[in-house]
């Protein structure tokens, strides 16, 4: 019986909306990164081509 009560005071709290949060913003990047896969490795290779080539005038 008090694990009910427990239960129910649990769910009336709102320190558990702030995991739903953080788990909804997190399914809206991956499903980004996901979506944007090619353009971002396009762009990542890019990046990491100009620091080899400028670091090699160092």
């Amino acid at each position: 019986m008090w694990r009910m009560k427990y239960a129910l005071q649990v769910m009336k709290e709102e320190k558990g909306v702030g995991v739903v949060e953080v788990i909804l913003i997190l399914v809206v990047l991956i499903a980004l990164v996901l979506i944007f896969k090619t353009q971002l490795t396009s762009l990542v290779e890019t990046i990491f081509e100009k620091i080899t080539s400028e670091s090699a005038g160092i």
